[in-house]
């Protein structure tokens, strides 16, 4: 009885008390920060495969490499992109940090930030299938 009594104590505590609350925010943060820097990562080892591409090229065939620039351009399009997801995480998280802090966080929101994210990847997934396809 004595346990029910303490978890309802501490189930009554608002959120802006309860640390675990901050260390959730914190946690989803650093998600954001490790989802950018892979998006950077992929990006960086998209667009050098291009020149991966040009090196090995003209050693076994002897003719100069012909390369459209789609790699390099899709590489930094996703370097590009994880950028942009560091940025909007830092300004996500100093915006969640206030409204917990002030009291005035609603739970429950959905993250249109996740939303617009997937929306984007997913786009450019079925784009490079497109592109795998046609390329053959």
């Amino acid at each position: 009885m004595g346990l029910v009594l303490l978890y309802n104590a501490c189930m009554d505590k608002a959120a802006e008390q309860d640390p675990r609350v901050y260390f959730a925010a914190e946690r989803t943060f650093l998600a954001w920060i490790r989802t950018g820097l892979g998006l950077m990562g992929v990006g960086f080892a998209v667009s050098r495969f291009s020149l991966f591409l040009r090196q090995l090229t003209p050693s076994e065939f002897h003719s100069p490499a012909h390369t459209t620039g789609v790699s390099v351009w899709s590489g930094v399009a996703l370097v590009g992109l994880g950028v942009i997801v560091i940025l909007s995480s830092i300004l996500r998280h100093v915006q969640l940090v206030r409204q917990l802090s002030l009291g005035t966080w609603i739970p429950g929101r959905v993250s249109k930030d996740a939303v617009a994210l997937g929306v984007v990847l997913a786009g450019i997934g079925v784009v490079m299938c497109l592109y795998l396809v046609g390329v053959r």
